[in-house]
């Protein structure tokens, strides 16, 4: 490692220890005001209204990200930037809100002026600043201490470690809601319905098993070749072994490999022996109902490609492909 190389892995660790620092401090810190905080919150979504962010520079973006995040559990939030607020966005402003401001020395002159417009509305403030006794602390109902002792820049200047204090508040504060509103897990999938999220959490092993022609069934009464044909037909790695041709109870299955590893054997015989006798007795299987991404980690787990699914009865309703996942984009 060269000189330049080694000073910047050392500026960049500093920056990492300062900020992990001013995080631990105001870990310590935390008291009611946190608990009021997110109470004023949930009454206010619970009265129908929202939450309003704001804050100017750096704060803007740090609420954004806040917003943003409120929203995605199920929490109303929008930006309101204080100069567009002089110029009708004040309208936004309903007596039900709760304004969530950000403002680290809370003496933002565009932020400053919006604040008794703000009280004049009826809406309570919530602010996140680092001097409690600024005009913004003043103007709070609730006051988050979220100083800091130094920012990670040599000149002390550039906001580092105070946005990252503000947003781990923001953070706790969305958390904290969440909870505090008992949004369950399905709740939250509701509101990812697509991407990476909205797939590991909505979509079920039904939505992606093969069934009809796409499975491939016989009885254990059935030959190792009759096994092999209905493999063929529907184009699949493996059959399912079931109790009888009425009863789709599982009792096995064979893959493609069992079918290569009786070839290897020397036998010559095989395909007209009892597929019982060269299936996989009561093997691993999946329950309808359950997620994609659980079907995913059994493949994972125990390194096959074909996985059954079954109803509660053990009644055999699909087959899972690992080939199929990426097609669904369960990885």
């Amino acid at each position: 490692m060269n000189e330049n190389m080694d000073t910047s892995l050392k500026c960049a660790r500093e920056v990492f220890e300062i900020e992990l620092a001013a995080l631990q401090r105001t870990c310590g810190r935390l008291d009611g005001r946190i608990g009021e905080a997110v109470e004023a919150l949930r009454e206010a979504l619970a009265r129908a209204g929202k939450i309003v962010v704001t804050g100017i520079g750096k704060s803007y973006h740090i609420g954004q990200k806040i917003a943003s995040t409120l929203t995605s559990t199920g929490a109303p939030a929008m930006m309101l930037h204080p100069s567009e607020a002089m110029h009708g966005d004040l309208g936004m402003l309903q007596g039900n809100d709760v304004v969530l401001a950000l403002s680290y020395s809370g003496e933002s002159d565009e932020l400053v002026r919006l604040l008794p417009l703000i009280r004049r509305a009826g809406v309570r403030i919530i602010s996140i600043t680092g001097q409690a006794e600024s005009t913004l602390g003043k103007y709070s109902d609730i006051v988050l201490d979220a100083s800091v002792e130094r920012e990670a820049c040599p000149f002390n200047m550039v906001p580092t470690a105070s946005t990252t204090v503000a947003l781990a508040i923001g953070d706790a504060l969305c958390i904290a809601l969440l909870k505090a509103r008992g949004v369950d897990r399905d709740e939250y999938a509701s509101f990812h319905p697509g991407g990476a999220i909205g797939r590991s959490l909505l979509l079920k092993v039904d939505d992606i098993m093969r069934t009809g022609d796409r499975l491939a069934v016989v009885s254990q009464q059935a030959t190792v070749r009759d096994a092999l044909i209905a493999m063929t037909k529907a184009q699949a790695g493996a059959v399912a072994v079931v109790a009888g041709a009425e009863d789709r109870t599982a009792v096995g299955l064979l893959t493609d490999g069992d079918l290569r590893r009786c070839l290897v054997s020397g036998r010559t015989d095989f395909l007209d022996r009892p597929v019982r006798s060269a299936m996989t007795a009561n093997p691993t299987s999946v329950r309808s109902g359950r997620l994609a991404a659980e079907a995913l980690k059994v493949f994972q787990e125990h390194h096959f490609d074909d996985l059954m699914v079954l109803a509660a009865d053990g009644q055999v309703l699909g087959m899972i492909d690992i080939q199929d996942l990426p097609k669904f984009k369960v990885f």
